[in-house]
């Protein structure tokens, strides 16, 4: 277990969640977090995942940064931060939150369109110049799913694409534009829901998965189904979900896929 600062002979009470199943009763509200942002991660994902496959120190590299959660974990857990995001309202927001924190000298933050190939690598070895580093230790990636939720009018965002096809062709070239980072036996996690597109469940989850599993050298070591419950104010919304979906076929969405990959 080289790859984190966890001391075995406290494991009983380290926190760490090891089985495939994480029910969340709500998201951490705690610091810089705010739900501000459509589709924006819950942070114990992040926190839990940071924990697990880094130390203290290393890189967290993020091609879809949105508003800024991994990059306020990192900021707590002391692990150096590179972001990306096509949203230039989103990175100004998330330069505002940072404007004086003690941490500027270990995060770095940038508008890019993660599918230029070039423009990461520029911005990424600006990056690793200002950290004296070649690499990351960590990729999350948390894509959109589709066009369900359009965050720019940016023709490569990808939120902007409802055809499956042309998505995960997208999609990979961000993964290839990511992953060359990543150290050789480190890992990486995909954070992914399914949707519901013409009256049934298209499982993007999988079919990202399984593009990676293709066109990547990984191995996969876990997924992990997530479920927030949200809070008592929901109950009653949740009620008129369940008397729709009696009234219907289908089923309610309630979780999100947590695929960790090892390079």
């Amino acid at each position: 277990m080289k790859y984190n600062d966890i001391d075995l002979a406290e494991w009983k009470t380290c926190g760490i969640e090891t089985d495939s199943l994480w029910l969340i009763n709500e998201r951490d509200k705690s610091g810089k977090h705010q739900n501000i942002y459509h589709g924006n991660f819950i942070p114990q994902i992040p926190n839990q995942l940071i924990r697990r496959y880094t130390k203290k120190g290393e890189t967290v590299f993020e091609p879809f940064m949105g508003s800024g959660t991994t990059l306020f974990e990192c900021e707590m857990l002391n692990r150096r931060y590179i972001g990306f995001d096509i949203n230039p309202k989103i990175v100004s927001y998330v330069q505002e939150k940072m404007l004086t924190s003690a941490f500027k000298n270990d995060f770095f933050i940038k508008e890019c369109n993660s599918l230029d190939a070039e423009s990461v690598d520029e911005f990424t070895t600006n990056a690793f110049n200002s950290f004296f580093t070649k690499s990351v230790q960590f990729v999350l990636i948390h894509p959109p799913y589709l066009d369900i939720v359009k965050f720019t009018d940016n023709k490569d965002d990808l939120s902007q694409i409802g055809n499956l096809k042309e998505f995960i062709g997208k999609f990979r070239i961000i993964c290839e534009n990511s992953l060359k980072f990543l150290d050789k036996n480190r890992y990486f996690a995909i954070v992914v829901g399914d949707v519901y597109k013409k009256g049934e469940v298209l499982p993007l989850s999988f079919y990202c998965m399984d593009m990676i599993k293709r066109y990547f050298n990984v191995k996969l070591k876990g997924i992990i189904v997530k479920n927030i419950e949200g809070n008592r104010g929901k109950i009653g919304q949740n009620n008129i979900w369940k008397y729709r979906a009696l009234n219907s076929d289908y089923f309610i969405f309630k979780h999100e896929y947590i695929f960790v990959f090892k390079k």
